[in-house]
C-alpha cells in the first residue's frame, strides 16, 4: 500500500483507533525507533514523544542514541539538522514532508550567495564578514556558513555566537530572522547606526555602499509568521486587565514587543522561567499557541494567557497529526521507509562544521 493510500485509510479511521495503532506500533518497534517531539507540536502527537525539546536539543538527542530510526515530529529544517548530526546507520524520517518553515523559506542559498557577491562590490566579505545563520534555516545555508568561516546560532545562544563572530571579523551577516539578530544586538548595546537590514529583493539589499561600510550587523529581512503577529498593545491590554502579570516573549518577536516584555528568552528559557516562578505568578506569553496551552495545563497554579487575542499557531508544525505519525511507524514496520530526510554528502560536511563551531562554544 502506498503512503497516500494508507493516509487516506487512516483519515477514514476514528482517531481513537489511530491512537491505539500508534501505541501498538511503538511497543512492537521498541528501541528501533526514537520519536522526537518539538514543543510546538499538537498535544495528541507530542504525547508520543520519547524526547521533547527545541530543534537543536532534539537533533543532539538523536545523535546520542543508537536507534536506527528517528521520527522527527517537527519541520523540515529540524529533520535536516538531525540527519547532519546522526550517523550513517541512522535514518531520519519526517512524518509529513510538507511540514516546512516560512522563516527558513525567506532565505535560500541563491539569495545568500547573491548577497555575498553584492557585498563583494563594496567590501571583502571573506575577510571582514562572519555569516551567521539561525538554526531555523535550510541545510544549504548552514553549509554556506561552514564554507565561509561562519556559524549557526539558536535563540538561546545568539549573544554568545555574536560575540564569537565579532571576535573573528568586524561585521556579521545574520539570517534569516531579522528580529532575533536585532533583539540580541540591542541587549548587547549595539547602536542602530551600526545595524542595517538587507532586503534580498533590492540591489545591495536596499542599502548604500556607505551604510554597508559602516555597519557591524547586516540583518536579513526575514521573520517568523507566528511571532510577528504579537504587538506591544497586546501587552498593554494584558497589564491593564491583569494586575502584576508578567509578559514573556520569544526573541523572534519584534523589537517593540521584546522591549515591552518583562522577560525575553528561547522556548526552553520560557518553560524554565514559568516552572521556577512562585505559585500564583501570572503570565502572558508571546510564542506559539500549543506551547502556551501546554504550560497552562502543566502549571495550573500559575495563571497563563496567550498574549495575542488572535490565534497564532504554527500551521506547518500542525501538519504532523496522528495519521502521519501512524503512517511513519507503519512504514518502518513494513520495511518500506518513506519521507526519509537526506542531506547531500558535500552539503552535510560544511553544515556539520558550522554546527560544530557552535557546539564547541558550549
Amino acid at each position: 500500500m502506498t503512503t497516500q493510500a494508507l493516509l487516506k485509510q487512516l483519515y477514514d479511521t476514528p482517531e481513537t483507533d489511530i491512537i491505539e495503532q500508534i501505541k501498538a506500533l511503538k511497543a512492537e518497534l521498541g528501541d528501533q525507533v526514537l520519536i522526537l517531539g518539538h514543543h510546538y507540536q499538537r498535544e495528541e502527537v507530542f504525547a508520543f514523544a520519547d524526547v521533547s525539546g527545541d530543534s537543536l536539543k532534539l537533533a543532539q538527542k538523536a545523535a546520542e542514541t543508537d536507534a536506527p530510526y528517528i521520527i522527527f515530529c517537527g519541520v523540515h529544517f529540524m529533520a535536516e539538522t538531525a540527519d547532519i548530526l546522526t550517523s550513517d546507520a541512522q535514518t531520519v524520517i519526517l512524518p509529513d514532508l510538507a511540514a516546512g518553515c516560512s522563516m527558513a523559506d525567506m532565505a535560500n542559498d541563491e539569495q545568500v550567495s547573491r548577497c555575498w557577491d553584492e557585498l563583494s562590490s563594496v567590501i571583502n566579505p571573506d575577510e571582514c564578514v562572519t555569516p551567521v545563520t539561525y538554526i531555523n534555516s535550510t541545510a544549504s545555508l548552514k553549509s554556506f556558513c561552514g564554507e565561509h568561516g561562519g556559524i549557526v546560532c539558536t535563540s538561546g545562544n545568539a549573544r554568545r555566537i555574536l560575540e564569537w563572530s565579532w571576535g573573528n571579523r568586524e561585521k556579521i551577516l545574520f539570517f534569516p530572522d531579522q528580529h532575533l539578530g536585532e533583539n540580541t544586538a540591542v541587549v548587547m548595546g549595539v547602536p542602530d547606526s551600526q545595524m542595517i537590514v538587507w532586503d534580498p529583493e533590492l540591489p545591495l539589499g536596499g542599502n548604500s555602499p556607505e551604510a554597508i561600510e559602516n555597519a557591524r550587523l547586516i540583518l536579513w529581512k526575514g521573520f517568523c509568521s507566528v511571532h510577528q503577529l504579537f504587538k506591544p498593545e497586546h501587552a498593554d491590554t494584558m497589564r491593564k486587565n491583569h494586575d502584576g502579570i508578567e509578559i514573556l516573549a520569544h526573541p523572534e518577536c519584534s523589537r517593540e514587543v521584546c522591549e515591552t516584555a518583562d522577560f525575553v528568552g528561547s522556548t526552553e528559557m520560557i518553560i524554565k522561567h514559568v516552572a521556577e516562578a512562585p505559585a500564583g505568578t501570572s503570565f502572558a506569553i508571546a510564542t506559539e499557541l500549543n506551547l502556551v496551552n501546554r504550560l497552562r495545563l502543566q502549571f495550573p497554579d500559575k495563571p497563563t494567557w496567550f498574549l495575542s487575542p488572535m490565534v497564532c499557531m504554527c500551521s506547518t508544525m500542525f501538519r504532523t497529526d496522528p495519521q502521519h505519525l501512524c503512517a511513519a511507524l507503519s512504514s518502518i514496520k513494513n520495511g518500506e521507509i518513506t519521507n526519509q530526510i537526506r542531506v547531500p554528502r558535500q552539503q552535510q560536511r560544511w553544515a556539520k562544521l558550522s554546527l560544530e563551531r557552535m557546539l564547541n562554544l558550549g
